[in-house]
């Protein structure tokens, strides 16, 4: 599978607007090439914070990462048979990354997961390895000892075999035979989950990986020479995708852990800055959140090496609402640094997708268009108006759709494709489609088996398979001027006295209206009156008494406190933002609970976990502050 090397990179795998891979490929087969070709060049680089503050270079060279590969490839295939799951148990790291690919190397069947001593997610490593029940763990001799202590809490028959991979000589892979896995198996599970079911894991086939690998190669115009960097989650779609690429195109990728980034955002903006000797281009991804994140905290320290960003090609801004306001504060922080503004991509994906669908294209700018509020909400349709009008609403582009790929906007109701500009569900079909949901055949067949009833003409669904099912991604969106909009969750959507709000739209307008609020950590959602704490009733502000038979949905903002602002009274904030969601969005905020930082639900790739917030405000841990920003893991 591996392209030819070439100054310029041509996808070799599209062909006529097709994906098209030669019939032994594999990404197995395209690592052992590299191996074979690359040697000693370095494979990844895993910058290590965990002692150091300036952070240890560990790198593994091509020719290791196969060795090692094949090694743990053997030790599965000596223990576990066809079908089974391998589960992923250990922290960011080098050993996490030889694991994924050593149980590829064996032919099971991989489940990313994290170390158990992870705060705040053991309740879902619980469940997942209840639904996947694995047979082998991997994880590092530094953290087997939690490891095996975490599965000493389980019943004995549901305790897998443990192995430290960095325990096992490459002399193990003398006995590796390379897997006879067919395209339409198996490679890996990709666990969502939400805070009103149980983790699912997503089906990805040994087809769909490397399509969508390829994708987003070809939509970043990949080519020989380019470098990747990352601090996103392994165990998240995202954060395992993005740095997948480097083994097709035999490229060198470095990562960190997202604590390190969290706490030093400086770290991954010094990463991207052009090398001594380098002439490729990088390419990296990241939640909105991080732009944000990056602008307040992570530009240079006086004294440090000076910086360039003029080699960033492409950052993918995904997995969250694009905010306009961080693409703004991204671009004012490090343009001074050579940072280009067309270097941000605003994109989308998911994992029923593997991972990507859409992004800006390659050398222009994000789009940012302004819409009317009443028409978006209520009609159901993108109709622009100039930015300073009294109803203007930002929407930031998710771009043009990836080659070989199908999106189209559905009536969810009818299955009928709707017109460009008017808002529906939006539907996929591809080779990156999951395959279903593992042991969950009635929410395999209600996402992965939709049948579009009828088309437009001329239809976005032009060239997909007329016989094919379509992947509903319970998401809203419309086409305008040929570029993806996505509007919002199907499932998020705030109505209120029977009008639709967008709470991305509502959360931005909070947090505009004080400086009190912590920016990007405000949740909206509406819950039934006679569901509202006492409290609510108590303060006069609400407009609201008691009803036990008033079941009416009301709009509830939820607000971490800005640094600085603990000490600030509740009113006068609470105050400004009633008086701005009423004037901007015509609706009375009923309940305004501000809440220490950290107390917002946020998921794994970064976004606010609305539906879990509601739960912990419902059943009261919010105002006692026992929830945190991953105790309820919300949809990803």
């Amino acid at each position: 599978m591996a392209p030819a090397t070439q100054a310029s990179y041509h996808n070799p795998f599209v062909k006529d607007g097709k994906i098209r891979f030669p019939d032994n490929a594999n990404l197995v087969r395209t690592v052992e090439r590299w191996a074979g070709l690359r040697g000693e060049k370095v494979a990844y680089r895993f910058l290590d914070f965990s002692t150091e503050r300036d952070g240890i270079e560990r790198d593994i060279s091509w020719s290791d990462f196969g060795a090692r590969n094949r090694a743990i490839g053997a030790r599965l295939q000596q223990v576990t048979k066809p079908g089974d799951r391998v589960a992923i148990l250990c922290g960011q790291n080098l050993d996490y990354l030889v694991s994924f690919f050593g149980i590829m190397y064996a032919g099971r069947i991989a489940v990313p997961l994290f170390d158990p001593g992870e705060p705040g997610h053991v309740g879902r490593l619980h469940a997942v390895l209840d639904d996947c029940t694995p047979s082998a763990v991997l994880t590092t001799s530094d953290s087997a000892e939690g490891v095996n202590k975490f599965f000493r809490s389980r019943p004995a028959n549901a305790r897998p075999r443990v192995i430290a991979v960095d325990a096992l000589p490459p002399e193990v892979g003398s006995t590796w035979v390379m897997p006879d896995t067919d395209r339409s198996e198996v490679a890996y599970l990709q666990y969502t989950s939400g805070s009103t079911r149980t983790p699912t894991g997503v089906k990805i086939s040994h087809l769909n990986l490397p399509t969508n690998v390829v994708q987003l190669l070809d939509s970043l115009k990949g080519r020989e020479g380019d470098r990747g960097v990352s601090w996103l989650p392994f165990f998240h779609d995202m954060g395992l995708v993005t740095i997948l690429l480097s083994s097709v195109m035999g490229q060198q990728f470095t990562f960190m852990s997202p604590a390190a980034f969290v706490r030093r955002p400086g770290r991954w903006i010094r990463e991207l800055a052009r090398k001594e000797g380098e002439t490729g281009e990088v390419y990296s991804a990241a939640p909105n959140f991080a732009f944000e994140h990056a602008a307040a905290r992570g530009l240079p320290k006086e004294g440090e090496p000076p910086l360039d960003l003029s080699n960033v090609k492409a950052i993918l801004n995904g997995s969250e609402p694009v905010s306009a306001a961080s693409l703004r504060k991204f671009n004012e922080a490090f343009a001074p640094y050579g940072f280009r503004e067309e270097a941000i991509k605003p994109s989308y994906g998911l994992a029923e997708a593997t991972l990507f669908v859409s992004t800006t294209p390659i050398g222009e700018k994000p789009k940012i268009i302004y819409v009317d509020r009443e028409a978006l909400n209520n009609a159901n349709r993108l109709v622009e108006v100039p930015e300073d009008a009294p109803n203007a609403v930002a929407q930031a582009s998710a771009g043009r759709i990836s080659v070989d790929q199908w999106t189209i906007i559905v009536d969810y109701e009818t299955g009928a494709e709707l017109p460009d500009g008017q808002i529906g569900e939006i539907w996929l079909q591809g080779n990156n489609m999951g395959i279903g949901y593992w042991n969950r055949e009635e929410e395999t067949a209600d996402t992965f088996q939709n049948v579009l009833k009828s088309r437009t003409s001329p239809s976005r669904a032009e060239g997909s398979d007329e016989n094919g099912f379509w992947v509903r991604t319970g998401d809203y969106g419309a086409y305008y001027e040929d570029d993806l909009y996505i509007t919002g969750r199907v499932k998020d959507l705030v109505i209120v006295d029977g009008r639709n709000h967008y709470p991305q739209d509502l959360e931005y307008s909070a947090q505009e209206a004080s400086r009190a609020l912590r920016a990007g950590y405000v949740a909206a959602f509406s819950v039934p009156a006679n569901q509202l704490p006492q409290s609510a009733f108590d303060n006069p502000h609400s407009g609201l008494k008691f009803d036990p038979e008033d079941s009416s949905e009301q709009l509830v903002i939820v607000a971490e406190r800005a640094p600085g602002a603990h000490k600030l009274e509740y009113q006068p904030i609470a105050d400004d933002i009633r008086a701005a969601i009423a004037v901007r969005h015509g609706v009375t905020v009923r309940d305004v609970l501000l809440v220490s930082a950290g107390t917002v639900p946020r998921t794994s790739s970064g976004k606010i976990g609305r539906r879990a917030c509601r739960a912990a405000y419902l059943d009261g841990s919010l105002r006692s502050g026992t929830t945190g920003p991953n105790a309820y893991p919300d949809e990803v």
